[in-house]
């Protein structure tokens, strides 16, 4: 595994799971629980790591870690905290699965994970998916979304996307070319090429399609997209465009959208903070201040309170805490 340079949470260097689990016991022992001493815990070691305390906590106590956490803590903050616990597929899985079920579905996260990970994460996702819900995953987006924009998910699904960086500009050439004719040069759009095209070619390649669309056309394809496409089939072309362009300020604008105005999209706010927290946070966190004009852990700190508020502030590295 690549090294961790980009991320906040990171291996804890002297990692003594026993230790560690004895931590947590103690914080939830007897009358009162110390809430201090759960964060400290899990935001100063890294998700495997946290896997085995979980592991060596069962094994010294016989107790379930999440089980004793869950009748400690509630809210948001055991959100948090049970969120960490979670191998990062898993997550993924268990978080399209509530973005699934019930009443209503959360387009926006369905976009946000079935387009940034990676083929070989989407595959995990999937069996993840199937061993937790015993139902396949694409099945129940068929079910759950329509049109265009549930063609897309399907794409995104099959985890075919080309990968690596070699780029081919007589094909960007080609296919920016497919693109406007397939929107802007023409009356109505055709979604089958954008799809087609969105949904099969690496990044890489999407980039430089991307800056010969701009080169050929006078025009950006995003601006494009906002003026052909509509609804949740526009923010899914966007996310892929945005994405190519620079991951960590897609994530730094999710942030953004999940805390501004009334109310706070917590869902979104948790699951980025967890599964960016190892991978890219200290980016993301300077595209936020380069984009809004305020760090990150302002708009937390104004958005949540309590040891909600602590523990996402402990896992973005906020030294404010």
């Amino acid at each position: 595994m690549a090294a961790n340079t980009q991320g906040t949470v990171f291996p804890a260097s002297a990692f003594d799971p026993e230790k560690a689990a004895e931590q947590l016991r103690k914080a939830m022992k007897g009358l009162g629980t110390d809430e201090k001493a759960i964060i400290a815990v899990l935001s100063s070691h890294c998700n495997s790591q946290r896997l085995e305390i979980e592991k060596k906590f069962k094994t010294m106590y016989g107790k379930d870690l999440k089980a004793e956490l869950k009748s400690e803590i509630s809210g948001r903050f055991e959100d948090v905290c049970l969120a960490l616990l979670e191998p990062a597929r898993k997550y993924d899985a268990k978080e399209c699965h509530a973005a699934i079920k019930g009443a209503g579905t959360d387009e926006g996260a369905l976009i946000e994970i079935l387009c940034s990970r990676t083929n070989k994460e989407i595959l995990e996702i999937k069996e993840q998916y199937k061993t937790l819900f015993k139902k396949e995953l694409e099945k129940d987006i068929v079910g759950d979304t329509s049109g265009h924009f549930k063609r897309l998910l399907v794409s995104q699904l099959t985890a075919n996307r080309e990968e690596g960086n070699h780029i081919d500009p007589n094909q960007a050439r080609v296919e920016a070319q497919e693109l406007y004719d397939a929107g802007a040069g023409k009356l109505g759009t055709d979604e089958s090429v954008f799809n087609r095209i969105l949904c099969s070619r690496s990044y890489y390649q999407l980039n430089e399609t991307f800056r010969s669309y701009q080169a050929q056309y006078g025009k950006d394809i995003e601006a494009s997209i906002r003026a052909e496409t509509s609804g949740y089939l526009e923010d899914a072309y966007l996310a892929v465009v945005k994405l190519v362009r620079s991951r960590p300020e897609y994530f730094a604008e999710r942030l953004y959208k999940s805390m501004k105005g009334a109310g706070t999209k917590d869902s979104t706010l948790i699951r980025v903070v967890v599964s960016r927290s190892e991978v890219d946070m200290s980016e993301i966190k300077q595209e936020f201040q380069r984009k809004y004009g305020k760090t990150l852990g302002s708009f937390i700190k104004g958005d949540t309170s309590g040891d909600y508020r602590k523990l996402l502030l402990a896992l973005i590295g906020d030294p404010n805490v």
